[in-house]
């Protein structure tokens, strides 16, 4: 059924860019690629697609526009179809990963930049477009640098038909016209008022406490505005909104305006979000708590006062030892003025950062780190061999800003233990359904090898819960009630968290997906409803998948089996990449292949050991992360004779074959590695203090083996 025509809006103010529309519009007419930088406010998200889309260009196919984030690709676009007063999903619409808000008629569409990259493997040239914006491209997200490079080809191919337009805040836009040959860069002032920014004299010990009081300054003492807060993450916002609202509800009455505290993150269900970009209600002020997807992606109108904790959370992969950190770490210069910004849209505004200003001018990089730098690369450089371009070569694909060659080498070496591509490089069979497939590389092999078992209904849902970003840990209360419900959920049966996940979703499945269960155990009733939206489309895919393919032959699904056998052999064979053979005792384990990782079974875990305490001697795990110390998130038990074909595989691995040389040949021109300084952690764990740790437990493991 189609969406209700949206509520009659005002007519959208007078936007910057709408100034500078025949400019933009001669130079889109005269080059295939155009660099737009748009100030904060300048309106370019909103009114870009909307002037070509009165200036033609939809005639002759629809106009793309990527967002970063799903966050905003939703808002966004919601923004363009109240703007132009149609039913999102018909004329404008959103394509976000497990969810499609499009139709025949959609001629504006918001989308992730995965989104597209994915739609390029069935349209290589992506013929339905006319246009494709590559929105808010200072954020350097992954995919989007993926697809700078794959539109600098692609223009070549569609120079007549196709125009490519990359606009953004802060980008450099000298660096991208030299990557594009020269292209124009049109440059579109903001509406900015002055914004007055007051330093911390020190660094606060706690920034969620001095966020707080600066908060409650500003209620009690400064005229009406709303206030931006940016924290780092959610349960920083969750944190945060508890203590503010409490604050001001022990505010003496008639002491100052009314107020409402609202979170803003990427996992905000999408009524939520709505309330955020409402106007705030008479004699009131709002307080938005909010991630850095307030920065640039998101423009929440009102803001007067802005209040800067000056850190981010930020995801960060090593290459050398596989591993994660998901790390508290200062911001940038760029991000710092970003966030001042958001305090002058309405009116003269202020911002109070809390840091000295010696720390903003001496020890914040200038830009952030992009995430190509920073990343696993297995799912990249799969979509890029499954392209089947004859002239590309994963080690010299032109990036604007190229990944070190070890992080190509480690994402190289990952595939071809899970058999996505062949010992000279090549894409596989497997490999070219696995990138079909919007999983991770793990995932997607775990899916195809369950299929060939007969557990294909088992392994798609503990796919669908990993890969919806949801845990289903239950809250950790402290009281004997919740303490109850927590032993009565399903406990892996011994052998492991993927177990533990598909026996809670079974458990949830038998009750007619009743919300009340979830409710009963303390489990997410959003969470777990997407997970099983997921799932449904994961299954829809790969029947799709495997109507046009030899390998996957949809096998009927069969009951569970009791034992979880062969859904544990599918997950070694997806997980061939992250293997891990037990070296202590108890629960060290030692990473399997090329990687030298001493690492520990997260303490959530389910997995348990036999009578003597012993853990199993090799088990699979969705995710290595180091937090106070190195440990191994979701993890199972595999079978020792599963572990082989992985172990020979290793043997014969010869990198520069895998990289599309020859053995024995000269190695490939090395690519150019640039120094890239590490973002300063807010508490900081040396590497040096995790080497010495696992040192001595090797030397107590290697005296404990003496001693037999």
């Amino acid at each position: 059924m189609p969406s209700p025509p949206p509520p009659p809006q005002p007519s959208p103010p007078e936007l910057p860019i709408s100034e500078h529309e025949d400019e933009i519009m001669a130079a889109v007419e005269a080059n295939p690629v155009v660099v737009v930088i748009g100030e904060t406010g300048s309106g370019k998200s909103t009114q870009l697609s909307q002037i070509l889309h009165r200036r033609g260009y939809t005639r002759r196919g629809a106009i793309a526009v990527t967002q970063p984030r799903r966050v905003a690709a939703v808002s966004v676009s919601r923004r363009v179809a109240q703007e132009l007063s149609v039913p999102l999903g018909d004329e404008v619409g959103y394509a976000i990963r497990f969810e499609d808000r499009t139709s025949e008629k959609t001629c504006i569409k918001y989308l992730t930049d995965g989104v597209l990259l994915r739609e390029s493997l069935s349209d290589p040239e992506l013929k339905q477009y006319s246009v494709i914006i590559l929105d808010e491209a200072h954020e350097r997200s992954l995919n989007t640098d993926i697809l700078l490079g794959l539109m600098k080809r692609l223009i070549k191919d569609r120079a007549s038909d196709l125009k490519v337009l990359i606009t953004s805040a802060t980008l450099d836009g000298l660096k991208v016209s030299k990557f594009f040959s020269g292209c124009p860069v049109l440059n579109i002032p903001g509406t900015l008022f002055p914004v007055e920014k007051f330093y911390s004299t020190e660094h606060p010990t706690n920034y969620i406490e001095s966020s707080l009081r600066t908060a409650i300054d500003i209620h009690v003492k400064e005229s009406p505005g709303d206030v931006l807060i940016f924290m780092t993450g959610k349960d920083d916002i969750d944190k945060m909104v508890s203590k503010l609202e409490e604050r001001i509800q022990n505010l003496e009455e008639g002491s100052c305006m009314d107020a409402l505290v609202l979170p803003l993150h990427g996992s905000l269900p999408p009524e939520q979000q709505v309330r955020v970009f409402a106007p705030a209600p008479p004699n009131c002020r709002r307080f938005i708590v909010a991630t850095n997807v307030a920065e640039t992606s998101l423009t929440v109108d009102g803001v007067v006062f802005v209040i800067d904790c000056g850190y981010v959370k930020q995801r960060q992969y090593n290459p050398s030892s596989g591993m994660y950190s998901l790390d508290v770490v200062q911001i940038s210069r760029v991000q710092a003025d970003q966030r001042a910004g958001r305090a002058g849209r309405t009116r003269p505004g202020k911002c109070y950062r809390l840091y000295p200003i010696s720390i903003y001018q001496k020890e914040f990089l200038e830009a952030t780190i992009p995430e190509i730098q920073r990343s696993s690369l297995a799912g990249s450089v799969l979509y890029l061999k499954s392209l089947d371009l004859p002239d590309i070569n994963i080690l010299k694909f032109d990036f604007l800003d190229p990944p070190s060659r070890e992080s190509l080498e480690d994402a190289l070496r990952q595939l071809y233990l899970i058999d996505a591509i062949d010992e000279n490089g090549q894409i596989t069979d497997v490999g070219r359904i696995m990138a079909e497939l919007p999983l991770e590389p793990s995932l997607s092999r775990t899916l195809i090898e369950a299929n060939e078992l007969g557990c294909l209904s088992q392994a798609l849902t503990v796919a669908a819960v990993l890969s919806a970003e949801i845990t289903f840990r239950s809250t950790r209360s402290k009281d004997m009630e919740g303490k109850r419900k927590r032993q009565e959920l399903p406990d892996g049966s011994g052998w492991g968290d993927h177990i533990q996940l598909l026996q809670i979703f079974e458990s949830w499945d038998r009750t007619g997906y009743d919300p009340r269960w979830c409710s009963d155990h303390e489990l997410q009733v959003r969470g777990m409803k997407f997970s099983k939206d997921v799932r449904n489309q994961l299954s829809q895919i790969i029947q799709k998948i495997a109507k046009g393919s030899t390998d996957v032959q949809a096998k009927k699904e069969r009951k569970s089996d009791p034992d979880y056998r062969k859904l544990r052999r599918a997950l070694c064979v997806g997980y061939g990449n992250q293997l891990a053979e037990r070296m202590l005792h108890h629960n060290g384990y030692h990473t399997v292949g090329y990687r030298a990782q001493l690492v520990q079974v997260h303490p959530f875990s389910v997995l348990e050991g036999d009578e003597y305490g012993k853990l199993p001697v090799y088990v699979v795990y969705h995710e290595l992360i180091n937090t106070t110390r190195p440990f191994m998130r979701n993890v199972s038990a595999v079978d020792q004779s599963w572990v082989k074909p992985i172990l020979k595989k290793l043997e014969r691995l010869d990198m520069n074959k895998l990289s599309g040389g020859s053995s024995g040949s000269k190695d490939p021109e090395p690519l150019e590695d640039k120094q890239v300084s590490s973002p300063k952690k807010a508490m900081d764990v040396k590497q040096s203090d995790v080497d010495s740790k696992i040192q001595a437990a090797r030397e107590r493991y290697l005296a404990r083996k003496g001693k037999k």
